[in-house]
């Protein structure tokens, strides 16, 4: 255990893992709990949120587990006000619920145009909305909000409504990094490249059928540094920016992806 959020309270969307391993979400919520912040453990999925829970409160932490769709505003609402009933304050709200989507314009359904927005950038909005008043009354609060490399540049497959939501996740949080930095609130992203999680190794099993295997090493190719990240690398960047380490940094979009963004093709 350390200290880095000795005494801070982060609510954490997304907090479960869609399946074995470590989710963005998950790894973020242990390690916050790790440093000293009592985690509000919010997911769809109420057995993943749990199983959050019990990771942290078997090293001794604080977590309270909780059942939220954060597209529907009701839902966000009340989120916080359990938040508050159980902790007092927020003061780190790290977005991380988001899913992934191949197609381009023509082949991506209107439905499914609106579901990217709604899940990816509406969520975000709801949330900040919601959590915002309450760190404007505290006078201090930090957004961490889980992004993509692919809302900066084109990334070798079409995925223009995932892409486009990820942009306006990231001009949503430097909005708000600029309009709230005098009242002691920071807003930052963080922007994942190519991950190795439980949500990209299901797509992979179950949306490829090709060689699963063959398409992880060909990823890992594509990254400079040989091989795909992990999740405890976007939560060890976000647990930088939620720190007091970051005071000083608001409206970044902080990239982590071995390197491929810096490539041409």
């Amino acid at each position: 255990m350390g200290n880095r959020l000795k005494d801070k309270v982060a609510l954490v969307t997304g907090a479960g893992s869609i399946g074995p391993g470590w989710g963005n979400g998950k790894a973020a919520a242990v390690l916050y709990a790790r440093e000293g912040a009592q985690i509000l453990a919010v997911d769809l999925n109420i057995d993943a949120a749990e199983e959050t829970r019990s990771i942290i409160a078997a090293e001794g932490g604080d977590c309270t587990p909780l059942q939220a769709d954060v597209t529907n505003a009701a839902q966000v609402a009340a989120m916080l006000t359990s938040c508050l009933d159980a902790y007092g304050r927020i003061d780190i709200l790290h977005n991380n619920v988001g899913i992934p989507y191949v197609g381009g314009p023509e082949e991506t359904a209107e439905e499914d145009w609106d579901m990217l927005f709604a899940v990816n950038a509406k969520s975000i909005y709801l949330t900040c909305q919601a959590c915002l008043p309450q760190m404007v009354a505290q006078g201090i609060g930090t957004i961490v909000n889980i992004s993509s490399v692919a809302s900066l540049r084109y990334v070798g497959f079409p995925s223009a409504a995932y892409s486009a939501a990820k942009a306006a996740v990231n001009q949503l949080t430097q909005n708000i990094a600029v309009q709230y930095a005098g009242q002691g609130i920071r807003a930052n992203c963080v922007l994942p490249g190519l991950m190795r999680t439980p949500q990209i190794e299901r797509y992979i099993t179950e949306g490829y059928d090709g060689d699963a295997e063959q398409m992880i090493r060909e990823r890992d190719a594509l990254v400079p540094m040989g091989h795909m990240g992990d999740a405890w690398d976007v939560a060890r960047a976000a647990l930088f920016l939620a720190s007091d380490e970051a005071k000083y940094i608001t409206g970044i979009q902080l990239v982590v992806d071995g390197g491929i963004s810096c490539k041409m093709g």
